[in-house]
């Protein structure tokens, strides 16, 4: 995908994008119940929608989100509540390094938002993928985009697993002024796959190639 931005407010990116992640301030709003599955071509609609509503995401055609859910429902997964997708998560298996899930694009509605919801599905999808062989989870964040950064290094904590950053594609390959797309990997994951709870917080021994990134 590209990843690009898992903030609310923050740059879009080409490359694993979030958008509609929960922030770290204020009290979770419970509303009503999330009941998670993997989504069917009925969802492409939806998910273009909920793309656009997003904000931010490079949002792809109503036909790529169809065939997505097609051809990689089995790597990706989306979320109701009260009858309504709520948001979603698209990946896939490295063709090359079928052992990794790449994180295509993260998306939570309007409406959903600041209930953790986009660590939810994470978890969700890398537990439900563990029986294919997954042992790691990529996605690609612009260094501007802390509330990505943010949620990936939440995951790798929950989950007790090494979270390396190197730039994949840089603002050259990209073109047009884009922020470099900088390469999260996490694993191996060698336990079933943690909740993330309450604040966002840095993975203790976080290492990477992040201090040499251009913001």
């Amino acid at each position: 995908m590209p990843t690009g931005d898992a903030s609310a407010d923050g740059p879009a990116g080409a490359g694993t994008q979030v958008r509609g992640s929960s922030g770290p301030a204020g009290p979770l709003d419970p509303g009503p119940p999330f009941e998670l599955g993997s989504p069917s071509p009925a969802d492409g609609g939806p998910m273009e929608r909920l793309a656009r509503e997003s904000g931010g995401l490079d949002v792809n055609s109503r036909y790529a989100y169809l065939l997505w859910c097609r051809d990689f429902a089995d790597t990706s997964v989306v979320a109701r509540a009260g009858g309504r997708l709520a948001g979603f998560i698209t990946g896939y298996r490295r063709p090359a390094a079928p052992d990794t899930l790449f994180v295509w694009q993260v998306a939570v509605g309007p409406d959903f938002r600041r209930r953790g919801l986009a660590s939810r599905m994470l978890g969700h999808l890398a537990e439900s993928v563990r029986s294919q062989g997954v042992r790691f989870v990529e996605a690609t964040v612009t260094p501007g985009n802390k509330a990505s950064l943010h949620l990936f290094e939440s995951f790798a904590r929950a989950n007790g697993a090494d979270l390396t950053r190197d730039v994949l594609f840089s603002e050259h390959e990209l073109g047009s002024g884009h922020e470099p797309e900088v390469l999260q990997r996490i694993g191996p994951l060698v336990r079933p796959i943690g909740e993330v709870d309450g604040p966002l917080a840095r993975p203790a021994g976080l290492r990477g190639a992040e201090d040499g990134v251009r913001s």
